[in-house]
């Protein structure tokens, strides 16, 4: 088991920095099928995860496994385009990874993304929710094992796991760009099976509106290191058993390229909105 500690993470970071990359504000994980914002990058550089040092590499459509450095509406960015997932193999150390080498990298800010299966009836595919609040249900926690001190604290307070300014500025710029946005409760499972009729109808009833098989142990490591976190779900498809049709990986790469100009508008405009040096 790879266990995160400041050697590995500095050998990481020192050898990102020595790329000459603009050193980032804001850190922004896209999820399967939303890669299409780094074509907004200005100033852009790449880095392939297979380059770098002590990196995973992603194993699933729709992650074209990349570090992008340049400019989004004003402000310095890196995007992961393309997460680690734990179905994919990885232990919990290698998927948040990355969080805590952004973290070191300079980010006070995460975005983070994903296609999640809609549970609350009211949803629709293609709809984009902010998260305001998640379940772990993943089975484990990226946390266990020994502190990592020069990060966060032994017990990270999880109140506020997703920061509500930052929602309201979401909030805002939907509003303001005339697009429909959800909110509410994202569940993260483990995977990689979809989850049947039985467990979908469990999940509504205890409060969960979207699920995925990602994001909660990314923002746990984001909240035990300080960053503000800001989480955006792309309702790819209906959960199991709410339209009584078969589920496929297909399903949510079509819808992901379905809303891509509504998912890029967003994000810009939350991106142009953020006053980073105001901690929002």
């Amino acid at each position: 088991m790879i266990i995160v500690n400041s050697e590995r993470l500095k050998e990481t970071v020192d050898f990102i920095k020595g790329r000459g990359f603009v050193r980032p504000e804001i850190g922004v994980i896209l999820g399967s099928g939303l890669g299409i914002l780094a074509s907004e990058v200005e100033n852009r550089k790449n880095i392939n995860y297979s380059e770098i040092p002590n990196f995973p590499v992603s194993t699933v459509e729709g992650h074209e496994g990349q570090l992008v450095f340049g400019k989004i509406a004003g402000k310095q960015v890196v995007l992961m385009q393309g997460r680690f997932h734990f179905y994919e193999g990885y232990n919990m150390q290698q998927v948040v990874f990355p969080v805590r080498v952004m973290r070191e990298l300079g980010i006070k800010i995460l975005i983070v993304t994903n296609a999640a299966g809609g549970i609350n009836k009211s949803f629709n595919a293609g709809d984009l929710m902010i998260i305001d609040d998640h379940i772990n249900l993943m089975g484990t926690n990226p946390l266990i094992g020994p502190n990592f001190d020069e990060a966060g604290p032994r017990f990270p307070d999880m109140s506020e796991a997703y920061n509500r300014s930052l929602i309201k500025i979401a909030e805002k710029v939907a509003e303001t760009e005339g697009i429909a946005i959800k909110k509410g409760v994202y569940v993260g499972l483990s995977g990689p099976s979809y989850e049947t009729p039985a467990e979908i109808r469990y999940l509504r009833i205890i409060g969960c509106d979207a699920v995925g098989m990602s994001t909660v142990p990314e923002v746990i490591v984001a909240n035990h290191g300080g960053l503000k976190v800001l989480g955006i779900s792309l309702i790819t498809n209906m959960a199991a058993g709410v339209l009584q049709q078969k589920l496929s990986h297909e399903e949510v790469m079509e819808t992901a390229d379905r809303v891509r100009n509504q998912f890029i508008t967003l994000l810009k405009g939350i991106l142009q909105e953020v006053k980073v040096s105001e901690g929002l």
